[in-house]
């Protein structure tokens, strides 16, 4: 595939992605309607539900992605291994199993920790407003992964993405890895360890 054709690809597929109907929802999780993927990040945001899965290694190293420079909001910050949406009247479960194999080419156990929400802002561009799932999981298959979604990865052990996110680094990474990494790693470290 030339660079051509891999830029047109990447396109269509960005426009597909931006009219993907989105599931609205309040403040319990409780769906209130529907609204496409380019409306719900205008302006501050429409609250929406959304996953984000951290996916480790044998080694216990985590997951980095880079996310494209395609991407509308925060593209070429680094972020959790994989996150995206469920579809209308798609399965949580089915959603993050989907999403993984796309993104990532694997497919893994998921163990679910908490939600939470956030909005974030990037710029004039737009926003994420979530209600965010967060799952764990371990994976020792080769990753096959979408060069249209992610620029590049890594794999980081727990303690040295620490120093990363202490450090002058932590702008490099997207708002809602930096908070749900707080949070995992104050209330789910035994989750973690666990894994191995």
């Amino acid at each position: 595939m030339t660079d051509e054709d891999r830029e047109s690809r990447s396109s269509v597929n960005e426009v597909a992605a931006d009219s993907e109907s989105l599931i609205l929802v309040d403040e319990a999780d409780r769906e209130v309607g529907y609204l496409s993927k380019a409306e719900c990040h205008d302006g501050r945001g429409v609250l929406h539900r959304a996953f984000s899965l951290l996916i480790f290694n044998g080694s216990g190293e985590l997951l980095l992605q880079q996310r494209a420079a395609s991407k509308r909001l925060w593209p070429l910050y680094w972020s959790n291994s994989c996150c995206s949406h469920p579809r209308r009247a798609e399965s949580m479960e089915a959603a993050i199993q989907r999403r993984l194999h796309e993104e990532l080419g694997v497919r893994c156990p998921l163990q679910f920790l908490f939600k939470f929400q956030y909005q974030a802002q990037f710029e004039a561009a737009g926003a994420e407003q979530e209600l965010c799932s967060v799952f764990i999981g371990r994976c020792t298959e080769p990753l096959r992964i979408d060069r249209n979604e992610i620029e590049a990865w890594r794999w980081i052990a727990p303690q040295a993405l620490r120093a990363e996110l202490a450090g002058s680094g932590a702008e490099k990474f997207t708002p809602w890895f930096k908070l749900e990494w707080a949070r995992i790693w104050r209330d789910h470290r035994a989750a973690l360890l666990a894994l191995k």
